[in-house]
């Protein structure tokens, strides 16, 4: 399995950047999406998830109304729009996959390599 996550980088406080995630090796269309994300020294933060089809999304308090997930099931990928971005967004974003519906949580099956969004002031 591997999910690439590409789109991250450097924008100005109340910008906005498009995520991707792209991946193979898996049934897509079987697989909760997750978006999660580490600032440094901190933990791991949930940040959204999708559904299989795309009918349920979860968010995340602090990016709620901001940030918005979604799926391309054709294309097996998932995607991650950051809109009014903030410098306390700025952080390596990960996307991740399982098999079942674990609402904000951290733990997922398969995690990709992350990318970095840095948000200015």
């Amino acid at each position: 399995v591997q999910l690439q996550a590409s789109g991250g980088g450097l924008v100005q406080a109340g910008g906005s950047l498009r995520l991707s995630c792209a991946a193979s090796g898996l049934t897509f269309n079987t697989y909760v999406m997750g978006w999660l994300r580490q600032a440094p020294g901190k933990e791991r933060e949930f940040i959204a998830a999708i559904s299989w089809t795309g009918d349920l999304t979860s968010y995340a308090d602090s990016v709620k109304g901001r940030f918005t997930i979604s799926r391309d099931n054709d294309k097996n990928t998932a995607y991650l729009q950051l809109n009014r971005l903030k410098p306390e967004d700025t952080a390596v974003y990960y996307c991740a996959a399982d098999l079942y519906w674990r609402d904000r949580s951290t733990e997922y099956d398969y995690w990709g390599q992350g990318t970095q969004v840095t948000v200015s002031s």
